[in-house]
């Protein structure tokens, strides 16, 4: 990752604004279709992971497809390891190229390509899933979770903006802070959250009460990675998850779903930390460990 394209003068972490972010919706340019469109995703990135999840939970695995790209990640970007059977693309460079030739930053997942224009639709990953939740409902299958309900859709989108500043986000904010100012103040967001994260869930299996939603979703790949990866890592060593009962019980009861136990590769999560962001762990050596119990009641 170019580290000095997201660096702010004082030391913070910067995201880069998403490219595309043109909705796939009826009455659109690219309406919602079976058989049109292909995510592209790593394991390893939080931000895909959330994609995977809703995909999987949704049963849309046949309405819309799937690329995992190589964990390892260079100068080149994404690798598609074997190519990419819809596009014919090596690396997804190759669809950021295609859709804009001028186009500048880092190549990032998850997006979705629509095979039928032949054309990256949108990279913004915020509205990636909530697409998969409403613009895909006629093809979601029976018994589905309602993850994104009328009735609850302003409680979830400012609960997510709470998780996305403070955890989602400040976890990349300390781990990419090139001053001691900035990665203090990113680190108390982040403990801050999870202190106020862990309050929320003394009394409730979910976010949002009994009942599965986006929130859920949105949280659950930063806590997936937090022990392995940015406890270390990204210096975020105040406290672990799993110094955090509450937390730490939620996640794993997350885990026991089977959408969200076999879309979490920890191998390909350390791999693309430890070995791809050389600017923060210079040998590329990825450490054992930690030993932690992902199965246990």
């Amino acid at each position: 990752m170019d580290l000095a394209r997201e660096t702010s003068d004082t030391g913070r972490f910067v995201r880069q604004p998403n490219r595309f972010t043109t909705r796939i919706e009826e009455g659109g340019e690219h309406p919602p279709e079976a058989g049109r469109y292909q995510l592209y995703a790593s394991y390893a990135c939080p931000w895909a992971h959330r994609s995977l999840i809703v995909r999987e939970l949704l049963g849309l695995q046949e309405v819309v497809g799937v690329t995992i790209v190589d964990p390892i990640r260079d100068e080149r970007g994404w690798r598609i390891p074997g190519g990419d059977p819809v596009s014919g693309a090596e690396f997804l460079s190759e669809l950021y190229l295609a859709t804009d030739p001028g186009f500048e930053g880092r190549y990032t997942v998850p997006c979705v390509w629509d095979a039928k224009a032949g054309v990256l639709v949108t990279n913004d990953y915020p509205q990636i899933t909530l697409t998969l939740e409403t613009a895909f409902a006629p093809w979601h299958a029976e018994g589905a979770p309602g993850l994104y309900p009328a009735a609850l859709r302003a409680e979830i989108d400012a609960l997510n903006e709470q998780i996305f500043h403070g955890l989602n986000n400040g976890v990349y904010r300390a781990g990419f802070a090139t001053s001691q100012e900035a990665y203090e103040e990113a680190v108390t967001d982040v403990f801050a959250t999870l202190g106020t994260l862990e309050e929320r869930l003394a009394d409730r299996p979910y976010l949002h009460g009994d009942a599965l939603t986006e929130s859920d979703v949105r949280l659950y790949p930063t806590l997936a990675r937090f022990d392995a990866v940015y406890h270390s890592h990204f210096k975020c060593s105040v406290r672990r998850l799993t110094d955090h009962p509450a937390l730490w019980a939620y996640a794993r009861r997350l885990y026991a779903i089977p959408a969200f136990r076999d879309t979490t590769d920890f191998d390909h999560i350390k791999r693309h930390y430890f070995v791809t962001q050389r600017n923060i762990n210079p040998t590329g050596i990825v450490p054992l460990g930690p030993e932690i119990d992902w199965t246990a009641p």
